[in-house]
């Protein structure tokens, strides 16, 4: 396997830009959930753990939702004591209160919610309008903030820049329900373009109105899937806006099993490659993420979408 041993990409800097950025690897739970196939448990172990030795200081471990629902991640209680010593923070999904139950019994310290900017993926996703689905999160958010200090709440955000069914999303309606998540008490936020149809200007704009509504930067994490082609200048026009988060998915992994125009996240590897060549300090060895994707694309029998992971691999399509 090849490694970026040659000194590529080459360093040049650019002007505005964050000195490092926090990698949210969703691979593990966003990556492996639309799969056809359920991958063993121990499988999924090993591919956290793996993560782990990249660097990577966030890994997103499962969900605790209705193994209805998302059958893929039925196996969570039996998976989250598996990796749960690992030196990493270990976030985890919960729907409602049965989930950060089913979570917080097992220790975990850091959960997300899920909302919806449309009402028409609130529906689909939740069968519950947008204000009824704050209106779940409420107590959810509340119970596991009241745990202590150290427990990290979460908001995922879908369908910030588009919707499958009702088209363009007003960065207003957007807006209204990020500032309803963090009055609610989360501590983060992550904006999805959950079908990839976001472009930089959009993603300017929005930031531009959050911020303008009072929501920090620094609670702001970006969540862009690649239909398109446009998840790295999404992401480049996010760093440019101040954000230092950044979703992406081992090897491209994953989509939305909600939204059947979802395609794959923004491939990590295509990420830190990009971070790498303006400088920005990730704390991950590239070699090795590009190995564990590799492994992981073996289990699941097909190449890796990642352009760099082939690159650096040699990996057939």
């Amino acid at each position: 396997m090849n490694t970026p041993e040659l000194g590529l990409p080459m360093t040049v800097p650019a002007e505005g830009l964050p000195a490092r950025v926090r990698i949210h690897e969703v691979g593990a739970r966003d990556g492996l959930q639309n799969e056809k196939t359920t991958v063993p448990t121990a499988v999924k172990a090993e591919f956290i753990r793996r993560l782990a030795g990249t660097g990577l200081t966030t890994i997103e471990a499962t969900s605790f939702v209705h193994p209805r629902w998302v059958p893929q991640l039925a196996d969570a209680e039996e998976l989250y004591p598996q990796v749960s010593d690992l030196p990493v923070a270990l976030p985890v999904l919960v729907p409602n209160e049965r989930g950060l139950d089913r979570a917080l019994a097992l220790g975990a310290r850091r959960v997300a919610v899920f909302a919806s900017a449309t009402e028409s993926f609130a529906k689909a996703n939740l069968n519950r309008t947008v204000d009824e689905a704050l209106a779940m999160f409420a107590p959810v958010v509340s119970r596991a903030k009241a745990q202590g200090d150290d427990v990290h709440v979460r908001g995922y955000l879908s369908m910030c820049f588009g919707d499958p069914w009702e088209g363009p999303v007003a960065v207003p309606q957007v807006v209204r329900v990020c500032r309803a998540l963090l009055d609610l008490g989360c501590d983060e936020l992550s904006l999805g373009d959950t079908i990839g149809v976001a472009t930089p200007g959009h993603v300017t704009a929005l930031l531009a109105a959050l911020t303008g509504a009072g929501v920090p930067v620094s609670a702001l994490g970006v969540h862009f899937h690649d239909t398109y082609g446009q998840a790295l200048a999404n992401t480049l026009a996010a760093l440019q806006q101040g954000v230092t988060t950044v979703d992406a998915s081992a090897g491209g992994l994953g989509g939305c099993p909600f939204a059947k125009s979802a395609t794959g996240n923004l491939a990590t590897e295509d990420l830190v490659w990009m971070l790498r060549g303006l400088g920005i300090d990730t704390g991950v060895d590239l070699g090795r993420l590009v190995a564990t994707s590799v492994w992981m694309a073996a289990h699941l029998g097909r190449p890796s979408p990642s352009r760099t992971v082939r690159a650096l691999s040699h990996q057939e399509s």
